[in-house]
């Protein structure tokens, strides 16, 4: 019998909030400047975007990839895009790769995750490694510095069926935010480490973050 999928909870959350709030955009790029700015003369940055554009549910890593791509934010590798997606079937490979091409990155893993019905849309931003495929009992190499999830639809029951039947629109729409904050993170990180010092005031939204939200139950699709 196989060890149940460890939960994202055994992770510090830095911040969470629902995709939807007016202000997650910002309140997000504010944890993730908090969180990388203290590497940023130490280490390379590399967003690692992973899931297939052959599940809607699972499509979220691509898309925030792809549209990640387009802004191309300076100071940020992107593994993981719609054209070229990182997902099972390659992602070991992937990871041994990364590791030989940039020894010394920062690696902020994005993926899409099942959890309570109450949690859908919840987009959360941790410490430590993404366990990809936990939440469909699929057993692959951990990765990350930073993961960056958000919870796509309600686990527990017929998993595979859940993310096929995953709505689109909501999806693009969680992809949209995850890609706008990390964009914005790294626009303000770049002005901050390399033109005029800190030029942006990181105002303080804590009200909006809930680090210690409960997060049982919610898992990495992969």
């Amino acid at each position: 019998m196989r060890n149940p999928p460890k939960p994202f909870a055994s992770n510090q959350t830095l911040c969470r909030i629902p995709y939807d709030d007016a202000n997650a955009t910002e309140v997000l790029a504010q944890a993730l400047v908090r969180s990388l700015l203290p590497h940023v003369h130490q280490r390379e940055f590399l967003c690692l975007a992973i899931g297939t554009d052959r599940s809607t549910g699972d499509a979220l890593g691509p898309l925030v990839g792809s549209q990640l791509a387009q802004l191309a934010p300076q100071g940020l590798t992107i593994y993981g895009t719609l054209d070229e997606p990182v997902h099972a079937m390659n992602l070991k490979e992937q990871i041994e790769q990364i590791h030989r091409r940039h020894p010394n990155a920062f690696i902020l893993s994005v993926d899409a995750c099942l959890g309570q019905y109450k949690h859908i849309g919840m987009i959360s931003l941790q410490e430590g490694s993404l366990r990809p495929g936990a939440g469909v009992n699929k057993r692959l190499p951990e990765v990350g510095d930073l993961s960056f999830t958000c919870v796509v639809n309600a686990g527990g029951f017929m998993e595979y069926f859940v993310l096929q039947n995953t709505r689109l629109a909501h999806v693009i729409k969680m992809a949209q935010v995850m890609a706008g904050s990390i964009h914005l993170a790294f626009t303000r990180l770049h002005r901050m480490a390399y033109k005029d010092g800190p030029l942006v005031t990181i105002q303080s939204l804590d009200k909006k973050m809930s680090p210690k939200g409960d997060q049982r139950g919610e898992f990495s699709t992969g």
